[in-house]
């Protein structure tokens, strides 16, 4: 979600300017002599601010965000200057390794990638686990999926819904077609190839389904009804086997390549980009994309309104069922994204500091609505949102776990639309751990090409180029590339 909002709306969080991570004024490198947040966090408004280096691949030097929390804080006791630390241009996470390697590590590091090196290999990321524990409002933003991360990995925070995507259509769509009706009361594969082949028919689209380049986005939808209910499926021998190697991956395979041989999904699947593939949806091209649920599913519903009308707006479709229903399983075994704090810095509790601020009440108004006046207008004692909100979002917190604002919204401008609220519960009830855990060091370059020679037999099945009789040989390759390997760590692993 934070990189379709970085590249819909604005710019994000925190990156330009340079510096280490030593800035200037004290702060306690010791959270257990000073909880974060404390007094010991603070300095007198008066005194010199505290310089905290950032780096965050999206945020603009003249983002109003930073002003903001500097005159948040100060009011609050906490006098801090924000610095932000430029990143080179092109991949973010390895311009940041770059930058890391070099020693200039500043005091907040927003990973994206990349992190495991540094924090485990390397150990230059700070422990946050307690920081975490004496906070208030960074404790009471977390998911319980938030918790159990930080608990395996307490490197990272990130304080986000579960970056899970959900399967969305029209809903005037949905309500035209006698399959759209099924498909809803009994959401089986079958119902929805009926639903896309029905839509194709009758309504102009050009396929079913479409994906921005990968199968990840139709395993949302179809992967528990084919049975990969986790990563690892424990067998009748009590042994654990990579999902993607056993009879449901191959039964799910044939289906996608069934979608494609009929026409159902997008013949160009596999180079679609995400801003082609939402075109796709807005242009009546395809019936059903996935999004990230929550704030992404709100953009959707407000783009297919302008281009189509207020009867289109959107609908959060449920997984398919079959074998088991869901959709795809949490991976709990880290955050795949977030804030870090250096080791090196000499400002920790202070760094905290700007995230505990940022969770707190006044912070997530901030954070989230922008600035009073110009995103927002406080109108008979209610939120209103004004047409600059569109070109807001949040940056640290999106999470609405302790999204308590004392004034109302108004009717009119809801923080979130029907379908993106829907969308949050639909993945809070049909949502389920995953048993997938860190790939260590030594196997990670097995890991790796044991994905790629997935991702190439899968694209392969699903066009036609291969079948379910190289099922068996795919298999083999894959266990020879180092899955055997895997495997033996895997059942070593899961408890």
């Amino acid at each position: 979600m934070r990189k379709t909002f970085a590249i819909l709306m604005a710019a994000s969080l925190i990156a330009a300017t340079a510096a280490c991570s030593n800035g200037n004024g004290g702060g306690s490198a010791d959270p257990a002599a000073s909880p974060s947040g404390s007094a010991a966090a603070s300095s007198p408004a008066s005194a010199e601010p505290v310089t905290i280096t950032i780096v965050d691949k999206d945020l603009p030097a003249d983002d109003p965000l930073l002003k903001g929390i500097e005159e948040g804080m100060k009011a609050e006791g906490k006098n801090v200057k924000l610095q932000l630390v430029p990143v080179q241009s092109g991949t973010y996470s390895e311009k940041l390794g770059l930058l890391l390697q070099s020693g200039n590590i500043p005091d907040l590091i927003y990973f994206q990638g990349g992190d495991y090196q540094f924090a485990i290999t390397q150990g230059i990321l700070e422990d946050l686990t307690p920081y975490i524990e004496k906070s208030t409002y960074v404790k009471a933003s977390m998911n319980p999926y938030n918790q159990k991360r930080t608990s395996h990995y307490p490197y990272l925070v990130w304080l986000s819904p579960t970056s899970s995507k959900v399967p969305v259509a029209r809903q005037d769509w949905l309500d035209a077609t006698t399959s759209g009706k099924e498909l809803l009361a009994n959401p089986t594969p079958d119902n929805y190839y009926a639903f896309f082949k029905e839509i194709k028919e009758k309504k102009g689209a050009a396929y079913g389904y479409t994906t921005a380049g990968t199968l990840d986005e139709l395993d949302t939808t179809f992967g528990q009804a084919f049975g990969l209910t986790a990563t690892w499926i424990k067998g009748a021998d009590g042994k654990y086997a990579f999902g993607k190697t056993t009879s449901f991956e191959k039964d799910k395979l044939e289906y996608y390549a069934k979608l494609y041989k009929d026409g159902l999904l997008d013949p160009e699947f596999l180079t679609k980009k995400w801003d082609t593939k939402e075109k796709a949806f807005y242009d009546g091209q395809a019936a059903v994309i996935a999004g990230t649920q929550g704030k992404t599913i709100d953009i959707y519903n407000t783009k297919m309104t302008s281009q189509n009308g207020a009867g289109a707006k959107i609908a959060a479709l449920p997984p398919a069922k079959g074998v088991a229903q869901g959709y795809t399983p949490i991976d709990v075994s880290k955050e795949s994204r977030g804030f870090a704090i250096g080791k090196t810095s000499k400002n920790k509790e202070m760094a905290f500091a700007v995230l505990e601020y940022l969770a707190s009440p006044k912070g997530q108004m901030l954070d989230k609505l922008g600035v009073e006046g110009t995103q927002y207008q406080i109108v008979d004692n209610k939120i209103k949102l004004t047409d600059k909100f569109a070109e807001w979002y949040p940056r640290f917190v999106e999470s609405t776990v302790n999204f308590k604002p004392e004034q109302q919204f108004d009717p009119s401008t809801p923080y979130l639309s029907e379908p993106a609220t829907k969308s949050l519960e639909m993945m809070a009830a049909m949502s389920s751990e995953d048993n997938s855990f860190i790939i260590p060091a030594d196997l990670a370059a097995k890991w790796d090409a044991c994905t790629a020679l997935y991702n190439e037999f899968a694209a392969n099945m699903v066009t036609g180029k291969k079948t379910a009789a190289d099922w068996d040989q795919f298999v083999k390759d894959w266990n020879a590339a180092g899955g055997k390997d895997i495997t033996d760590y895997a059942n070593q692993t899961i408890k």
